[in-house]
């Protein structure tokens, strides 16, 4: 008995002793970075870049319609369907961006791609994509000609490499560099005064009277965005300024019948409320002309609602309309 009581406790002494031996290892669980997000958000971070804003442009809010944009930022609808290639100008969506400038105005065309690169002189030279004298660079930045002389234009040969090499090589192209930025940059230094100039004496020079006959009901210090005449129905609308007619029509809301005209680059003036229109768009028109008859379109009261907008903003008619 003893004997077999031995031999039980000398197997569970080997079960234990064999246990004790083998460490517990927990499961091994690689885990492996995921590549694949930098490469799925590149191009979305690329793109939003791609996404023209500033000057120039005017992303869609809820409620706007494509008239009251062409309103707020002085520009005629129909060049806002050109220039944003508009199929159907009631249908834009809200964050849709949209060009409310002419193209080929100085800083409100697509963003133009520029390359720096340093010079022998110390500076920064900054070239736009696709200029003269660039595709070197290019070159060089993607990996080409890695062995030509650093800062050299030319391909890479030993002549090229000798003649840099000379103690008078690193000072020569260096004064010949300098003058280059200032020389680009005076004309457009000279251009921005002179434009200025020419629109503000051009706004300086329109002529300006009151569009209709009766009191002043609405002032723009009391809210408006203008000024509100009171009168009767049929009563005549005049132009209060010489210009051309941008807009006569009913599609903006809260202005009923409405006529736009531009007098100059900056400034227009808005004739809302009408019962009548007596013009059509791209009209000349001169100071007093009647331009439409009085009502109470998209209005509780028979009123003219008369605006004049500078660069699209709405400003005191009374700061351009003569004593009365």
């Amino acid at each position: 008995m003893n004997k077999i009581r031995l031999a039980v406790l000398g197997g569970v002494v080997g079960i234990l002793a064999a246990c004790s031996s083998t460490p517990n290892q927990a499961p091994v669980v690689e885990r492996t970075t995921n590549t694949a997000k930098p490469v799925e958000t590149a191009p979305v971070a690329a793109a939003a870049a791609a996404v023209p804003s500033g000057p120039g442009y005017y992303t869609v809010k809820k409620g706007d319609t494509l008239y009251r944009i062409a309103l707020e930022v002085g520009q005629s609808y129909r060049d806002l369907v050109a220039w944003n290639n508009l199929t159907n100008p009631n249908d834009i969506k809200v964050d849709q961006v949209l060009r409310v400038a002419p193209p080929d105005r100085a800083g409100t065309g697509p963003a133009q791609t520029a390359m720096v690169t340093p010079t022998q002189a110390g500076g920064i030279e900054v070239k736009p994509l696709g200029a003269p004298g660039t595709a070197p660079a290019a070159t060089a930045a993607a990996g080409g000609n890695k062995t030509g002389p650093r800062g050299d234009k030319r391909a890479y040969s030993d002549s090229a490499l000798a003649e840099l090499e000379r103690p008078d090589a690193a000072t020569a192209p260096a004064v010949a560099a300098a003058p280059a930025a200032p020389k680009a940059e005076q004309p457009h230094a000279a251009e921005k005064p002179a434009t200025a100039a020419g629109a503000a004496s051009e706004d300086e020079g329109v002529s300006w009277m009151w569009p209709a006959e009766g009191k002043v009901v609405g002032t723009y210090e009391g809210g408006k965005k203008g000024v509100d005449i009171a009168g009767k129905s049929g009563q005549a609308v005049m132009a209060a300024g010489a210009g051309k007619i941008m807009y006569a029509g009913s599609g903006i809301r809260g202005y009923g019948n409405l006529v736009i005209i531009k007098h100059t680059n900056n400034l227009l003036s808005a004739y809302a409320h009408n019962k009548t229109i007596l013009v059509k768009e791209g009209q000349s028109v001169t100071k007093g002309q009647k331009i439409a008859e009085m009502g109470n379109s998209d209005s509780d009261s028979v009123k003219l609602h008369f605006e004049i907008r500078q660069q699209g903003k709405p400003v005191d008619p009374a700061k351009y309309l003569p004593p009365r």
